[in-house]
Formats: C-alpha cells, structure tokens, sequence
C-alpha cells in the first residue's frame, strides 16, 4: 500500500538488513558483553483518560479489535515498542518486522523514517507530549505512549497533513491500548497548535541561561551527553550544537572495498555509490540493503563505518624497524576491522590473530575473514602477553574497545537515552586493562592503536593516559596525524585524533598510537 498523506521516502531509506547497523563502527557498544505539514490550530485537550499503569500489551493489535489502518505506522509502532519494552535494537528489529509484514519500497521507507525519527528525538517528544497533555508521560499507558510519539514525530517532523497524522495515530492507539484514544486525539490536536521550533521555544531552557539544557532539548540528547561532546570540542559550544545536529542526521551506508579483492572506485561505480572522501577503501551508498550485495557474499567489500577503516589502516601506516609478519586484534569481533587488516596483510605478508572473548562473536569473526590470513581465537584479551598471546611476541596490536559508543549515536538512535554515565567506570577499567594487556603483548619497536567509537574524554585521553602510565613498559606516543590520509581536516594538535560526523563525516572515532620503546 502506498498512502498519499506521506512524504516520498525513497528507496534510500529503508533499513540495513546486517548485524553491523547502517555502517556502524565494529565494536563501539558495550552492550554487548566483553566478558562474561503546517501545524493548525484545533482544539484544547479534555482531560482524557489514559491508562497511568506501566503496562504493555503485545505490538499487533489484539485478536477481535481493530486491525491497524495503515502497516507501515504499524511496524514502526511494532519496533519502537520493541525497543522501550525489550531493550531491543532497531536495526535488528525492523527489518525482521517489515518481512513478516512484506513492506517494501515506500512502505518501508516510511516506516523506517518513523522509528529512527522517533526513537532519536524521543527526549525531546516527550517534553512535548507532556507540555500538550498536562501530565508526565510515564503516567501514560506505554503502548498509547509509544504510538503518541510515532504521531508526535509525524506532526513535527514529516509532510503528513496534520490531520491524517492526527487520525492515523489515533486508529494505531486504538488498536493497542483502546481506552486512551480519545486522549490521544486531544493531545495530538494539541501539538498541531505549535510547528517544530514554537514548541522548542516553550519547552527548552533559555540558552543564555543555561547553554547544555538548551543543547539537550533543541538536539535531542540527554545532558551528560551534551557536556561530554562540548568538553571534547575543548568547550565550543557552538560546535559541539553542529556535532549534536549530525546525530540527527541519517548517515550514508558506508562499504570497504576489500584491499586485493576490489577496487574503491570501480566498487562505486558497480553500486550506484560513491567513492568515500577520505579512506582508499569507503564506498558510499545513498541506502539500501547492503546485506542483499553480492559483492558482500563474495567477499569483496563489508559493511564498515569510513572512521573504522580509517582508524585501522592508520594502524598499518605506522612505522616500525624489524619484522611485521604478526599482528593482532584484541577485540575482533564481530569481524569488520580484522576483515580489513585480514587484506591487508595478505598483501604484506602478515598474519592477524583476532581474539574475541564470546563464541558467537568469534564465530562472526571467523566468517568475516574467511580465506584472510587470520586465525580467530577465543579468548579474554586481557590474557594478552601470557599463555597462548605471549608477551613482546605481536609486532602490530589494535586494541578496538568496548565502549559508550556515544561517536556513533547517528546510526544507533536509541542509544543515547539507553546510556547512562554510570556505564563508564566499568568500562574505562575494562578499556585499560586492555591497553595494558596490548602493551604487554607489543614487542620493543612495535606499535599499538587505541581505538574507541566514543569522544568522551575519560573513555580517550584519560584511558590512554592512565594505561600507559598503568603499564610501567616505556612508550611514546606517535603522532597518528600523519597515518591518516593527507588533507583531512579538523585533526587538531596530536598526537592522538578525534574523528568527528559533523567535521568528517565518520564516526566519533578516537585514535591513539604508542610504540613500545623497550
């Protein structure tokens, strides 16, 4: 079916059917375990009666009630709830939901829109939905919850007319939780009385007054997130507005061509892409299914952020005297960066160990670097440099840690109302012991690349620092500039780098390089 009261979402738009997301970094989230229209005026609101429990029914509307009036509100309704009640991932959810439901093309588009849309400004929808309905959104039902903010979205963010938004969200709350729509009608109508920026204006702090609550309610993101971006932009506040706006943005799909294998600007010719702006190896594709490529089933290209491709080959740039035959990935999984390195020393001669600490995750490595000179090993990398990882035994190290994964909250939109700073202690401890691990493993002359998807500074300059100093091995750091292609902006003064979405178009990936002295 294809509706007239939406907006042509193209082709571009429909969501990545690949465990890597839309081009996500490898391995930036933690969460996976390391160890173990115009608005028009209507009516005010009644008093409505939702229900204020905290219960929530299944996503398809029940047995013997109304069936949805339109599929693809309906899966976007499915994932989002998916992932308020289940804690699940869009990018895993949808595309399973929009098989089982045969949405395809502009169907599918639209429904794409919608759950990435909302899930990435549900903060702010919510500051919203209260404003127009005169209560705290956790005292209404979940399942009338998440439709009102599928039709929060429309109504700001889309060219629906307001009034088929209007009516369609009602028909969707009507079908999961049938008490509340008359609620819902009145709240909605209500939102219509106000564009996009009115409501911003009502709803956020004063700027001048207090700069990060403005920031966390105009963009869309939790406050601790908007401190950690403006102290990694060394408090530039305007920039870090222009590094919280990209978030919002949808990102190209980004491919690695295979070294030895395919050609980065053939590869783009082939796709109908566009050969990346900095990495030899990034194709970008304007969307799609990457997962359907045949280049992908046979090996010539993966799916892969342009940052990780980056951050990784500055890792084989570096310089180092004596041999290079041995390198290692201390965190492989799920494959994306040990693929890459895998190519590369094919054509060097090298052999990669790739260690990942989960069976099914090693076993994703071990497909992606299938006839590479790689041996997947399953492993803690912080055993690194005793038993099987001896130490001063590797001559190349890509420490690739789990992380916040706040530098790639663009492709992850649920992500950054999922994180919570207390997430970091633990993970800057499992980040050094890491390091540590990887300086031990490192023989006197070669190198080691940190590396995280996250631009918090206790996840980057304290972590590396505090590693180093953690390790009592001599090292230097390198300065990773050079490794980097020529003419990259915005690389800052060394000797690490911050990659930036709004400054490179990648991930906010970080990257630091030491060389053990001795």
């Amino acid at each position: 079916m294809n509706s007239p009261d939406r907006r042509d979402f193209g082709a571009a738009e429909r969501p990545l059917r690949t465990d890597a997301g839309s081009g996500s970094s490898d391995r930036h989230q933690a969460d996976r375990p390391h160890n173990a229209g115009r608005p028009r005026r209507s009516d005010a609101p009644g008093d409505g009666r939702g229900r204020d429990r905290d219960s929530r029914g299944g996503g398809r509307a029940p047995r013997g009630g109304r069936p949805p009036s339109d599929p693809a509100r309906q899966a976007a309704y499915e994932a989002v709830a998916a992932v308020h009640r289940d804690d699940a991932y869009a990018n895993l959810v949808l595309p399973q939901i929009l098989a089982d439901m045969r949405l395809y093309g502009r169907d599918a588009a639209f429904a794409t829109e919608l759950t990435y849309g909302t899930l990435r400004l549900v903060g702010t929808l919510d500051l919203i939905i209260k404003e127009a309905a005169g209560r705290d959104v956790e005292r209404i039902d979940p399942p009338a919850r998440d439709a009102m903010r599928l039709g929060a979205y429309q109504l700001l963010h889309t060219r629906v007319p307001a009034h088929a938004a209007v009516a369609t969200t009602v028909d969707l709350v009507r079908s999961v939780a049938p008490g509340a729509a008359g609620f819902a009608n009145a709240v909605l109508r209500q939102i219509t009385t106000k564009n996009w920026d009115e409501w911003i204006t009502e709803v956020a702090p004063k700027r001048d007054e207090d700069p990060v609550g403005n920031l966390s309610v105009t963009h869309a993101h939790p406050q601790w997130i908007v401190r950690a971006f403006a102290e990694s932009l060394g408090g530039d506040m305007a920039e870090t507005a222009r590094a919280l706006a990209e978030d919002n943005e949808r990102p190209p799909v980004h491919l690695c061509a295979r070294p030895g294998r395919a050609d980065a600007v053939a590869l783009a010719d082939e796709l109908g892409g566009a050969p990346g702006a900095f990495s030899p190896y990034a194709v970008y594709l304007p969307g799609g299914a990457p997962g359907d490529l045949s280049a992908l089933a046979q090996g010539r290209v993966h799916v892969q952020d342009e940052g990780s491709q980056l951050v990784a080959t500055a890792l084989t740039n570096a310089t180092i005297e004596g041999p290079d035959e041995r390198w290692l990935d201390l965190c492989a999984g799920p494959g994306g960066k040990a693929g890459l390195l895998g190519a590369l020393a094919a054509e060097r001669g090298a052999q990669v160990t790739a260690v990942e600490v989960a069976e099914h995750r090693a076993r994703l490595v071990a497909n992606a670097t299938r006839g590479l000179p790689v041996t997947t090993v399953v492993a803690d990398g912080r055993t690194a440099g005793t038993g099987d990882l001896p130490a001063e035994s590797f001559d190349r190290v890509l420490v690739d840690a789990p992380c916040t994964g706040l530098g790639s909250l663009r492709r992850r939109p649920e992500s950054r109302w999922r994180r919570k700073p207390t997430d970091l202690p633990p993970l800057t401890s499992l980040q050094r012991e890491l390091l540590v691990a990887a300086l031990k493993a490192v023989r006197p002359g070669g190198v080691v690349a940190y590396v995280t998807c996250s631009p918090h500074v206790v996840e980057t300059q304290v972590t590396v620092t505090e590693a180093a100093r953690r390790s009592k091995l001599p090292v230097d750091f390198v300065d990773a500039r050079p490794l980097l292609p020529a003419g990259m902006p915005g690389l800052g003064t060394g000797p690490t780098v911050q990659l930036w979405p709004h400054r490179h178009g990648t991930d906010a990936m970080f990257l630091a390089i030491l060389r053990r002295t001795s």
